[in-house]
């Protein structure tokens, strides 16, 4: 069971850095809204992912190709939508201040939208540690439990820690947030091009 904790500590830590729409998405809302509302983010994957693994193991290789271009195109979309409302924070920004209780749910619920639209996740439990869970659970369950837990407390812990780096940008002043929440408007228009253009 060590061994493959050892795989979902290293493959969650590996997922967790790696940049894409989730990290940029993340990045914005801690500089709009502060690391306390965009803490409870972190549990986004593990509510996404569920039925993306049960997709991905049960389903996925039975369907056509066209249907993950599909979803790569619908990710793509969902990306331009939330780069057009991080450049509009940013035309009207103004230093982190506290936001609605009520935004904090809504956030949650456009980050875990990210992840179920992005391809990222489906291609990563379809060619990585998706074949790795089967191999485990065949073996006993308790390996894949082992697998799954690894994972999904260091993406959350890594993320969190991601959260907190950012945070400390406020430190710097309104010209480095504004500065990062461009960059991070930027990074999620361009992977929105990207993935319309590479579902094409």
């Amino acid at each position: 069971m060590l061994t493959y904790l050892i795989w979902g500590i290293g493959y969650g830590f590996a997922a967790a850095m790696q940049p894409g729409q989730f990290q940029a998405y993340l990045m914005a809302q801690t500089l709009r809204q502060g690391w306390r509302k965009t803490l409870p983010m972190i549990f986004a994957p593990l509510l996404s992912d569920g039925p993306v693994i049960v997709i991905v193991l049960l389903a996925l290789s039975r369907l056509p190709v066209w249907w993950l271009q599909v979803l790569r195109f619908a990710g793509g979309l969902f990306a331009l939508y939330l780069a057009a409302g991080t450049f509009r924070a940013l035309r009207d920004f103004q230093p982190v201040q506290e936001s609605p209780p009520s935004g904090e749910r809504q956030n949650l619920f456009r980050a875990v939208l990210v992840n179920l639209l992005n391809p990222g996740p489906y291609l990563f439990w379809s060619l990585v540690t998706g074949p790795l869970l089967l191999a485990g659970w065949k073996v006993t369950p308790l390996y894949g439990i082992g697998l799954l837990a690894g994972f999904y407390v260091t993406i959350m812990v890594t993320l969190a820690g991601f959260i907190m780096l950012l945070s400390g940008s406020g430190k710097l002043g309104p010209r480095a947030n504004r500065f990062l929440l461009g960059i991070s408007g930027l990074a999620l228009a361009a992977f929105g091009i990207f993935q319309i253009f590479s579902s094409l």
